[in-house]
């Protein structure tokens, strides 16, 4: 299996071959076929993934952007899950969405584990982005954050 070293070299891997998407778990393998919602306990029919195809919006900004955002947005589960997650490039068959509208892929083929020089890429490129933004992030936040004043 690819070892991804670089937001390049995912680029690069993206523009090769469409339909792949990201998934954080500890081996490419683990919970083969399906996922569960954490909020309600119900068993989805497939597994919960990112896609890393840009959207028709995005145009002609970087692909690596874009990349580097579909990382970061999740990058909370590498440490707050049980055991350590690692995002993984998977391709698949989509068989429907999750509760958070997120694809829901079956017949999981491993691409690529993307390694932590990645993320650690992703997240510098995205903080000079966000410099005039102190409270962006991942999508899941320090619980002080989602308290009322």
């Amino acid at each position: 299996m690819q070892q991804l070293e670089s937001l390049g070299e995912l680029a690069a891997l993206v523009r090769r071959r469409k339909r792949l998407y990201v998934r954080w778990a500890p081996t490419p393998e683990h919970r083969p076929g399906t996922s569960r919602d954490e909020l309600t306990g119900a068993e989805l029919p497939g597994l919960s993934v990112n896609p890393l195809d840009p959207e028709p919006w995005w145009r002609d900004q970087p692909l690596e952007l874009w990349l580097a955002r579909r990382l970061y947005d999740y990058c909370h589960l590498s440490h707050e899950r049980r055991r350590e997650t690692k995002p993984w490039v998977l391709a698949g068959r989509v068989v429907g969405s999750g509760p958070d509208n997120e694809p829901l892929l079956t017949d999981p083929e491993p691409v690529a584990r993307v390694r932590t020089a990645v993320l650690d890429e992703a997240r510098e490129l995205l903080r000079e982005r966000a410099r005039h933004n102190a409270d962006w992030g991942p999508l899941r936040r320090p619980p002080e954050l989602h308290q009322a004043p």
